[in-house]
């Protein structure tokens, strides 16, 4: 069986609740996203997604989360 390497270059987009994809370097980025800096093949763009995002939790629910403290 031969499996093909995919060779594309990708980029780390981020939208505004701070939820971060990959997505092709050469495709027209979604309405909502913008570029991250991070550039490479697929695996250094989901490593890099991997090291930085490391709360889940979109951007709203945790600043509704501080709010819910701050006051209670």
């Amino acid at each position: 069986m031969h499996s093909e390497r995919d060779e594309r270059q990708y980029r780390v987009v981020v939208n505004d609740e701070e939820q971060f994809s990959v997505w092709p370097g050469d495709r027209d980025l979604p309405a909502g996203w913008h570029e991250e800096g991070t550039r490479g093949d697929r695996e250094t763009c989901l490593a890099h997604i991997d090291r930085v995002w490391t709360d889940m939790r979109p951007r709203s629910l945790r600043e509704a989360l501080v709010r819910t403290r701050q006051d209670g």
